[in-house]
């Protein structure tokens, strides 16, 4: 079950459990940064996306196949949108469509933003910590800073969109954009991703990468652990994934 965001710069009641039930942790670690995905990772949006872009082109006289939805999720807009023009055949220009989508996605999470399981509480025991942390997206600059207004801002060190790299997801450009601006190492950053673009972008950046399959399964393989849930996931756990790597 999912559970709703109650108010921008939130997270307290996670932030007071982990104040109030963890023990300070034992010194030492290759674990320099946590970089995290964000559409399907944190918040479970991947659904919405789906759903805007059925409506969108609905409203364009055109009818999406399901079997599509595999093909565009986890992607840059500017993909997944030329992707849907060239099967429809609709009759919409990339930039004009990309507003629509935007739009769309807005209106959604402006009504509902449903964090993914685990979520507040890993990200209020990374902040208590004081781990660094990126937020890395392949959605826009416009979407992310709605989403943060929910999260809090003060839970991410820097966050990176998807139109601020000159190519997003599945390059590694946005993790090795996110690393150099936390001053680390990639090979010493965890990823927290949900699908095969996003995995890919962060091991070809040289990350270890955990994968939280949300619409495709994604198998595990060197370098990468697969859970099934956030709640699998906390600091130990990927400290300890840099001891392995050790």
């Amino acid at each position: 079950m999912t559970s709703t965001v109650p108010a921008p710069g939130s997270l307290p009641q996670a932030l007071d459990q982990v104040r109030a039930g963890k023990p300070p942790l034992a010194g030492g670690s290759a674990l320099q940064a946590v970089l995290l995905d964000m559409d399907g990772t944190l918040v479970d949006t991947e659904g919405f996306w789906w759903d805007v872009e059925v409506e969108v082109f609905a409203a364009l006289g055109h009818t999406l196949d399901d079997s599509w939805r595999h093909v565009v999720v986890g992607g840059p807009m500017s993909r997944s949108a030329g992707f849907l023009i060239e099967a429809t055949g609709a009759d919409i220009t990339l930039a004009e469509l990309s507003v629509l989508l935007n739009d769309g996605f807005e209106d959604r999470i402006g009504r509902a933003l449903p964090l993914m399981p685990g979520a507040a509480r890993l990200l209020a025991e990374l902040y208590t910590y004081d781990v660094p942390t990126a937020l890395v997206s392949a959605s826009h600059r416009r979407i992310i800073d709605r989403v943060l207004a929910f999260l809090g801002p003060q839970h991410f060190t820097l966050t990176v969109a998807g139109d601020e790299v000159p190519r997003t997801k599945p390059h590694p450009d946005p993790y090795l954009t996110a690393a150099a601006g936390l001053g680390v190492d990639p090979a010493r950053c965890a990823v927290i991703e949900d699908t095969v673009t996003g995995v890919a972008a962060a091991e070809a950046a040289g990350c270890r990468v955990v994968a939280v399959p949300s619409v495709a399964p994604i198998s595990p393989a060197d370098g990468r652990t697969v859970v099934t849930s956030l709640e699998e996931v906390d600091l130990t756990f990927l400290r300890s994934l840099m001891t392995e790597m050790r």
